[in-house]
């Protein structure tokens, strides 16, 4: 009997970490390897899920792939980690592969056709996960007036930016979009926002609405859907080509340094954000006299700060912050916003 192997992509700060943390805490015995892949220099998604102190949470059951899409390294990467996992002693009774914010999700599905994968593992599912505030105050594309009056202007332009066409396809590939952080919309704004994800969506695909990435285990796992068998069928802006890459964004680290004002340090990155359009950032800090790490999550001008863990005992209070952009984002400028004066 294949495992079943869930993909669950989504955009930047789309709440994917949350959606998977949530669905640990209520696995019920359920034995779920994760495969977590990152765009960004710091493992900050699976330190937020290896650490997070949740009960038979096993760190060596989580392969941490590098920087770069799933898709973009299958290659070196992708069959060695499945490789890893389906070899356990015990092998898992689920596979969940998180993606990063920025990957393709056809090609990693169509990795599974494999021969080395396709006779022991099957994609029960994509699940693609969506901020439908940030959708609702338009952040898929960099000026939506100005590219309507190109595409206007001119019917031989290339009418999708990066950020659309990445947000696109990651709902053409879905069996299920979920619609997160759906409590800080009106019941208007809601509608509106699937409406408008409605003509990026596979006929039959299906649509909740959720927050706090909290929805039932069940409906997650046992989709069913054998995606790899007709993945093919599946539209992509990006069909035809040989290799997907991200050179239309950039990322980079900015150390900090202890942080003695945590609201201080919000109100320089709402200022970064502002000024330069940053996508995505997130980190950690070490507050001085306090033995609790300090999680940041931004998604635009929105900043989440919470403790999330005691820090432990050999591990490094470091404070630091991924930052992502699309490219040629000044770095220069944003760590002169960031970074503590020497």
């Amino acid at each position: 009997m294949k495992i079943p192997a869930t993909v669950i992509t989504g955009f930047l700060g789309a709440g994917k970490t949350t959606l998977i943390r949530h669905l640990l805490e209520n696995a019920n015995g359920k034995r779920i390897a994760l495969v977590i892949n990152e765009f960004g220099d710091l493992g900050v998604d699976r330190e937020m899920l290896t650490g997070c102190g949740i009960e038979d949470c096993d760190d060596d059951a989580v392969v941490e792939l590098a920087n770069g899409c799933i898709c973009c390294t299958v290659a070196d990467d992708f069959l060695p980690a499945m490789e890893t996992l389906l070899n356990l002693d015990v092998p898992p009774d689920h596979i969940v592969i998180e993606t990063s914010g920025l990957a393709l999700p056809k090609p990693l599905v169509k990795a599974f056709n494999w021969p080395e994968i396709k006779s022991r593992v099957t994609v029960d599912g994509v699940v693609a996960v969506v901020d439908a505030h940030a959708v609702h105050d338009g952040r898929f594309a960099d000026d939506p007036e100005a590219l309507q009056a190109a595409r206007e202007a001119d019917e031989a332009l290339d009418h999708d930016s990066p950020l659309e066409e990445v947000f696109e396809d990651q709902l053409l590939s879905a069996d299920l979009v979920l619609l997160n952080k759906s409590d800080l919309l009106d019941a208007a704004a809601l509608e509106a926002v699937e409406l408008g994800v409605a003509g990026d969506m596979e006929a039959g695909a299906k649509v909740l609405h959720i927050h706090h990435g909290q929805v039932d285990p069940a409906i997650l796992l046992g989709i069913g859907g054998a995606v790899e068998d007709v993945i093919e069928n599946r539209r992509s802006h990006h069909d035809g080509e040989d290799d997907h890459d991200h050179d239309d964004f950039d990322t980079f680290v900015v150390g900090l340094g202890d942080i003695h004002d945590p609201e201080e340090l919000e109100g320089r990155i709402k200022q970064a954000t502002q000024d330069h359009d940053i996508l995505r950032v997130k980190g950690f800090a070490h507050i001085p006299g306090k033995d609790m790490r300090h999680v940041i999550q931004g998604v635009g001008p929105r900043i989440q700060r919470y403790y999330d863990r005691p820090w432990a005992v050999d591990e490094e209070r470091r404070s630091a912050l991924v930052i992502i952009g699309e490219k040629g984002m000044d770095e220069a400028a944003i760590r002169a916003v960031l970074e503590p004066a020497a």
